[in-house]
């Protein structure tokens, strides 16, 4: 794909592939694709799904079957489920109202393929709030930013482009000052300014974090350390950064759960959420979590929308419960008695399980075992609308439909099932 080449059938769009939702993409019309201002992710996402097998078929046991036939089929698993587990959840807002829909009908429990990493930040902010900050306000504000345990453009290879050596800004911000804490150093790239001036790059291993988290923590209170290191780091580099972040006038703090690999990894994002709160006694201080992908951050802002919890809840008789522990894909794999796996943005493959499989997703889509139903839809940005929450949960980006296709979209197959189940409910009361 060419990434700079332009057209006369040109659309605008905007990418799902990663928290930033980046709305100024150009993509023409005409073969052979080509998309301007993507990244490498977002080339990647479109090359993919303007790629996909728009023509496969919904499957029944491996076999080609239609769609009518595999919603019944479907149907008649979660009718006779009584403990369903809806797992991946890979979809966007609209996609994830029809979802909630669909598991208050069948009191099945819900969990993200990415929960693991995010419930760390929902496990902090519930223990007491935090403060973070919106993307506009790096933009125009930040004048020193702090990574910890991650180089920021794996994840999000546009964040420095957009929003920290961007030349618009609403106020006269002097260059920032960027500082990676346990960053792989030959990733840190993308901090060096346009002026040439390196970031500062602290190697730390990353399972030293939460020692130097709280090193931070420590040094800011003007508490004695005796120690010349923390977690491997020289004191005096850790006092360098402390004085840095106190003679900001706003500094904010990056940090990405995914990346902490260590144990109770939740302890150091609110160790890290307690420097922001220090930080703001003196000076101006936030923080900006990095989500993992794949709808998190609307999935589980629809979701709290809807039932009051994010994911990892269970739906019985029309209400939610919420347990981050016990309704985990991992706790429920082993006793759920269906499994209704949505991956629509990528073609995630659903665990191997035990019981009855519904695969609801991305229609190229490879099973080590196949799925008792397999039902392929579009993808969306793509395919078909949609609306996704950025990183920072502050606005929604609508996703338009680039191409025409016969896959339904996620929302159109669920209400198929709704209506089944529906009916099918009726028709037993009727016989009663």
């Amino acid at each position: 794909m060419k990434t700079q080449q332009e057209t006369n059938d040109q659309t605008s769009a905007t990418c799902p592939a990663c928290g930033l939702l980046c709305d100024d993409l150009i993509l023409n019309q005409t073969s052979p694709l080509a998309v301007k201002n993507a990244c490498p992710k977002g080339i990647e996402f479109f090359e993919r799904s303007f790629s996909a097998n728009i023509n496969v078929s919904p499957s029944i046991d491996g076999k080609p079957s239609d769609l009518a036939s595999a919603v019944k089929k479907a149907t008649e698993i979660l009718q006779q489920s009584k403990s369903a587990l809806f797992a991946g959840l890979g979809t966007e807002v609209q996609g994830m109202r029809a979802v909630i829909r669909l598991a208050k009908k069948t009191n099945a429990t819900l969990d993200h393929l990415h929960s693991e990493s995010s419930i760390r930040n929902t496990l902090a902010l519930q223990n007491g709030g935090w403060l973070t900050t919106t993307l506009a306000e790096v933009k125009n504000r930040a004048d020193v930013i702090l990574a910890i345990g991650t180089d920021i453009t794996s994840s999000h290879p546009r964040f420095f482009e957009k929003l920290v050596w961007n030349t618009e800004s609403l106020f006269d911000k002097p260059t920032p000052e960027v500082i990676y804490i346990g960053a792989p150093a030959e990733k840190t790239k993308a901090g060096t300014a346009p002026d040439g001036k390196a970031p500062t790059t602290i190697t730390a291993d990353p399972n030293h974090l939460p020692e130097i988290v709280n090193t931070l923590s420590a040094l800011l209170c003007k508490k004695k350390i005796h120690a010349q290191t923390a977690g491997s780091v020289a004191l005096s580099e850790l006092v360098s950064v402390v004085e840095k972040l106190k003679n900001a006038k706003y500094a904010v703090i990056v940090w990405s759960a995914s990346s902490f690999k260590f144990s109770h990894a939740e302890l150091t994002i609110q160790s890290i959420v307690q420097l922001i709160n220090q930080l703001n006694e003196t000076t101006r201080a936030a923080g900006l979590p990095l989500n993992s992908g794949d709808g998190d951050y609307s999935v589980n802002n629809a979701s709290a929308w809807l039932s009051g919890y994010p994911t990892r809840s269970r739906f019985k008789n029309g209400r939610a419960d919420y347990d981050s522990f016990h309704f985990s894909t991992k706790k429920q794999h082993n006793i759920a008695d269906a499994l209704l796996w949505i991956s629509t943005f990528n073609p995630h493959e659903p665990p191997i399980s035990h019981c009855p499989t519904i695969v609801i997703g991305h229609p190229d889509t490879k099973f080590e075992r196949t799925p008792d139903v397999f039902i392929p839809v579009g993808i969306p940005g793509v395919d078909h609308t949609g609306l996704m929450f950025r990183m920072d949960s502050s606005i929604t980006l609508p996703l338009k439909a680039l191409q025409e296709t016969q896959l339904p979209s996620l929302g159109e197959v669920i209400k198929q099932l709704e209506t089944a189940l529906s009916n099918t409910q009726a028709a037993k009361v009727k016989t009663a």
